[in-house]
């Protein structure tokens, strides 16, 4: 081979040595974002492969719920009691006849009855109160032909056994308080005990004047007229501003 042969294929190998070196990082890069890729697929196909269709909310963990005011239908009661010797009807047992007879007006329209005890030793001074009470119950607005007499018996009602107002009408009421079906020293579930607002909402039917509030708002009064007509006419012919109301603050 010749001298210039020689060179020739020295030439050609250091331009393909030259080569190789030059494309080998790129190579190396190529490489390392195609394993890249590859595993972001993997990940990304994992992801949209089946899955649990619950959809996870809130936990439903309302003492409203638990606890509900239901409006409902239930007996009223008073008791008034009558010593031997009463013979008329004193302030504190009219305060409570009016106090009854206020509360059947707002809640029923139904029968009232008077219940007067039968084999008390007061039995006598009760028969003889009850007329007094009706008389009472009608001033207060019931009309005489929805009162009714009628009788109980006594046994175990003691010598002052009571005359006894009764009703029908509406009530609010929830449920019993005081259960405690699980144990809430061990419980990780987040959410209150069971008894949790049932003292608030027995006390919100207790309170309530009116059950039927409960169901659907009352209607609106209509408007006043004369106090609307005045509070424009105040707007209309009044002459200050914001900056002499800030003007005579300003001078004290």
């Amino acid at each position: 081979m010749s001298g210039a042969g020689s060179a020739a294929m020295a030439q050609n190998r250091d331009q393909a040595m030259a080569f190789m070196t030059s494309t080998t990082p790129r190579l190396a890069i190529s490489k390392a974002l195609f394993v890249t890729a590859a595993v972001s697929v993997a990940i990304l196909s994992g992801c949209a492969g089946p899955h649990d269709q619950l959809t996870t909310g809130g936990i439903p963990d309302d003492y409203r719920a638990r606890h509900p005011i239901i409006v409902t239908e239930a007996e009223q009661t008073v008791d008034i009691p009558v010593a031997s010797t009463d013979r008329r009807l004193t302030i504190a047992q009219r305060d409570l006849i009016r106090g009854f007879a206020a509360n059947y007006i707002s809640r029923a329209s139904g029968p009232v009855y008077v219940l007067s005890p039968e084999g008390s030793p007061n039995s006598a001074a009760a028969h003889q109160l009850r007329n007094q009470v009706r008389a009472e119950l009608a001033s207060r607005g019931i009309a005489s032909s929805k009162i009714i007499n009628t009788s109980y018996a006594a046994a175990g009602a003691g010598d002052a056994a009571p005359i006894r107002l009764s009703f029908t009408g509406t009530t609010a009421i929830t449920t019993q308080c005081g259960q405690w079906p699980k144990d809430i020293s061990n419980d990780f579930a987040n959410q209150n005990y069971y008894n949790f607002g049932c003292a608030t909402q027995n006390n919100l039917a207790a309170q309530v004047a009116n059950p039927e509030d409960l169901v659907a708002p009352r209607g609106m009064t209509p408007i006043d007229a004369q106090r609307r007509n005045n509070a424009i006419q105040e707007y209309r012919t009044t002459t200050s501003t914001i900056e002499d109301v800030a003007g005579s603050d300003s001078s004290f």
